[in-house]
């Protein structure tokens, strides 16, 4: 056996040995919306609450794509006492609804793609700043502290903070 024919059967081998650790040819399916995604979850109660009571359920089990900066169940006990019971009410639907929106940007923005912008617009009309560092990811002031949670509709990243659009 000659070099270039043991260096072939070399390479054959190691593509053999690698190929059933390679991954899928084509994406995975994922079979949740952002809001099945995000109740099975767990860590999201006090968010998917807030898209029930602000009639956005429907708009975030659409077909997308769209990218949620979900703030976690911390997050929204981080704010002063009585925010979130206050916006829940009837009457603070349409104020709900803008910070809902402000989380939301249409379109499938993995967190490669989040890297190479310094803000990105909102479906509630303002844009939010993006900062990408060695020490991570920020939206606006929020910690972004995981990544690329791919739903059948879009992609979800989970913040630290909830975001508040400017009034």
């Amino acid at each position: 056996m000659n070099k270039r024919q043991f260096f072939s059967a070399v390479g054959a081998l190691a593509l053999a040995v690698a190929m059933p650790f390679s991954a899928p040819a084509e994406p995975a399916h994922h079979e949740k919306d952002i809001v099945d995604t995000a109740v099975s979850a767990g860590s999201f109660n006090t968010l998917v609450a807030a898209v029930k009571a602000a009639g956005l359920v429907d708009a975030l089990k659409g077909d997308g794509p769209l990218t949620v900066f979900a703030p976690t169940d911390d997050a929204f006990a981080a704010l002063p006492e009585g925010t979130v019971e206050n916006l829940l009410k009837p009457e603070n639907k349409e104020k709900l609804q803008a910070i809902l929106k402000y989380h939301v940007v249409s379109g499938k923005v993995t967190a490669a793609d989040v890297v190479k912008v310094t803000s990105a617009d909102t479906l509630e009309g303002q844009a939010v700043k993006v900062k990408a560092s060695k020490k991570g990811v920020k939206i606006n002031d929020a910690n972004v502290v995981k990544t690329d949670i791919m739903t059948s509709n879009g992609v979800i990243h989970v913040i630290d903070k909830v975001l508040l659009p400017t009034s």
